[in-house]
């Protein structure tokens, strides 16, 4: 398999696809495994959908501040939830690494997929701070057995 020279971002704009766009290879090899249409109105343009998803999930921003070139954003939303519990997602998933595994081109020793892992506090859980005590001052309801109950006027 020779090498492929590597596609610089200028050369990318020029042909019309951004980074995180599928090209025409890519989009003709992914399109016969996306739902077909069903019952009920016409569906967008499962391309322009996707174009959409793939903005979302590249730039990290809002569902509501989708371009509006991808259509409503409620819309590339639902479609995308959808997709993931319908197993949409998982088809391309499978076929890749069958595809892959013929062509002995995918290593199963170190198939992983990538995560990232917060780590909060306890007071972010709601769990309070450790050394934290309860003020009579500041928590009524955490006064001693006795005490005046807490007024409403």
């Amino acid at each position: 398999m020779g090498a492929r020279a590597p596609v610089v971002a200028s050369e990318r704009r020029r042909a019309g696809v951004m980074r995180y766009e599928l090209n025409e290879r890519q989009w003709r090899a992914l399109e016969p495994l996306l739902p077909h249409q069903g019952r009920g109105g016409a569906w967008k343009d499962h391309r322009t959908i996707l174009k959409g998803i793939l903005w979302r999930l590249h730039t990290g921003a809002p569902w509501r501040d989708l371009p509006s070139r991808y259509g409503p954003w409620q819309t590339v939303y639902s479609r995308f939830v959808r997709w993931r519990k319908d197993g949409t997602w998982l088809r391309p998933m499978r076929t890749l690494q069958t595809q892959l595994t013929r062509r002995d081109e995918l290593d199963q020793e170190v198939l992983f997929v990538d995560s990232s892992v917060e780590c909060g506090s306890r007071a972010a859980a709601g769990g309070g701070k450790k050394a934290a005590q309860a003020s009579p001052e500041t928590m009524p309801w955490a006064a001693p057995e006795g005490a005046s109950p807490p007024s409403s006027t």
